[in-house]
């Protein structure tokens, strides 16, 4: 997966922002990205398959739980599970560690392309970027 960093601005050409506009820009990108995929990703999902997913977005503990149980009860065993949990920050809260968990499990059972679409989009996102690179310096130096 990749790192949004600053390496990431590097490559783009971004690395002279200001560092106040770097983190900006990062957070937009991030959220610009996430905007896309999803919509990309909810493209042929039933109605219901959007709701069950939104339930692990808001992290609903009753329906994660539910959903885990029915789809993955023996979760603490599984790798994936386990990765997730000894990458997460000190004092992850559980609940939080499986709602991302269900999120990821799910989708790769009704979008098993999920990887693909993400990284699709975020070669679509650098090129936009990259297209537009003067003018999102011009305008920093504008600002400036």
């Amino acid at each position: 997966m990749f790192q949004l960093d600053d390496k990431f601005l590097q490559d783009l050409g971004l690395d002279q922002l200001p560092e106040d506009q770097k983190a900006a820009f990062k957070e937009h990108i991030y959220s610009e990205l996430e905007m896309r995929v999803g919509v990309r990703l909810s493209n042929g999902l039933s109605d219901e398959q959007l709701s069950e997913f939104e339930s692990f977005v808001d992290r609903n503990d009753e329906k994660v739980r539910a959903w885990v149980a029915a789809n993955s009860p023996d979760y603490m065993n599984d790798p994936a599970y386990q990765q997730l949990k000894s990458n997460a920050p000190a004092g992850a809260e559980d609940a939080v560690l499986l709602a991302e968990y269900a999120s990821l499990k799910w989708l790769g059972m009704n979008r098993p392309d999920y990887r693909d679409v993400v990284t699709q989009v975020l070669e679509e996102l650098k090129q936009e970027i990259t297209t537009n690179r003067d003018a999102i310096l011009g305008g920093n130096q504008t600002a400036a």
